[in-house]
């Protein structure tokens, strides 16, 4: 399996800079007031919903160089992720209150519709899975819920608790926690059982899970600022590798968040340094590294059409609890606009 320890192809990462938001990218408003744990566009409009530490669950309006708070709702424990019906209509949110609460925007109401034994780290709603909501705790479960009735259809039993998950059908894939570093990945035509266990292609402790838009692989993603790029079946195993990212010197930081772009299929990876960059697995490129903030960056999103990529800074723990200052701790979301050939795929290797 190669390691591109430079990065990818690409020049040295600018240095960092003292403010948060050292690329000019605009702030949105009225952010949530302790660390920010998820973001998600949603994927018919310009909604932008975050899920927070403070136990909220908020959506804005955002277009262009504006943003404007729509709705709120409480949850009764810190909430630690989030996901979007496909239609934009409706919000689902789970964490440390081991619920998962279905959120109209439309009536501002929300119902409780999933539950776990702990706290719930990802959910995911499958439309092609007959809208079926799927949910992984640390109760070392995944849970698979018809919204119409109150328990779980099926139940998978995991070795270990879930530390991150994604899902694009037929594919899901769950990065386990332990010494073992486990990563299950299950065929949703026949989800009773994993399709297939290995262990991470890393050497520490999984931070983030992201499928392929083709659903053929996925990437993974680390607290040693390392990223390994994974095909689900055995026949192209060899086009594997990994490669170092969110790295200083002999500073290394947790990739915190990977996404991918809605139409070009590259992605964007942002870690504890406070950095973002924008990569094309393809033809193994780093297509633009953006200057660094002193904000770690805890979860990113592309809008629907992926004119805008949407980043959270706050505190991620990375660092303990000591490092940690309730009282003077801040915490951002920002919009930045894509330039086209900072995201789109370039066809052969340009140093940038």
């Amino acid at each position: 399996m190669a390691a591109f320890g430079g990065g990818f192809l690409g020049g040295a990462r600018p240095a960092q800079n003292p403010s948060p938001n050292p690329n000019g990218d605009v702030e949105v408003v009225s952010p949530p007031t302790d660390g920010i744990s998820s973001l998600n566009f949603s994927p018919v409009a310009n909604h932008l919903v975050a899920t927070s530490w403070d136990c909220e669950v908020r959506c804005w309006e955002v277009q262009g160089g504006n943003s404007a708070p729509k709705a709120s709702i409480k949850h009764e424990k810190p909430v630690l992720c989030s996901d979007w019906s496909p239609d934009g209509s409706t919000v689902f949110a789970g964490g440390c209150d081991n619920m998962v609460k279905m959120w109209s925007l439309q009536s501002n109401q929300s119902q409780q519709v999933a539950k776990h034994d702990a706290p719930i780290r990802q959910v995911k709603y499958l439309k092609d899975l007959n809208n079926m909501l799927v949910t992984g705790g640390w109760d070392k479960t995944v849970r698979y819920w018809d919204l119409r009735q109150p328990n779980p259809v099926h139940t998978t039993q995991l070795p270990e608790k879930v530390l991150a998950m994604d899902a694009v059908y037929p594919v899901l894939v769950c990065a386990l926690g332990g010494p073992d570093r486990k990563i299950q990945i299950f065929n949703l035509t026949n989800p009773a059982a994993p399709f297939k266990e290995i262990e991470s292609p890393l050497k520490y402790q999984t931070r983030c899970v992201t499928c392929f838009p083709d659903h053929t692989g996925f990437l993974v993603g680390s607290v040693e600022g390392r990223v390994a790029v994974q095909h689900v079946e055995d026949n192209v195993q060899s086009k594997n590798f990994t490669f170092k990212c969110h790295r200083e010197g002999n500073d290394v930081y947790a990739v915190n968040s990977m996404t991918f772009h809605p139409q070009y299929g590259t992605f964007v990876t942002a870690g504890s340094d406070g950095a973002y960059n924008f990569w094309d697995k393809d033809s193994k490129q780093r297509l633009k590294a953006m200057l660094k903030g002193n904000t770690p960056i805890t979860d990113g999103t592309f809008s629907f059409d992926g004119t805008t990529y949407a980043y959270a800074a706050s505190y991620d723990w990375s660092k303990g609890f000591a490092e940690h200052n309730p009282a003077t701790a801040k915490n951002y979301i920002f919009l930045h606009p894509n330039n086209e050939a900072d995201v789109k795929a370039r066809k052969s290797a340009t140093r940038r």
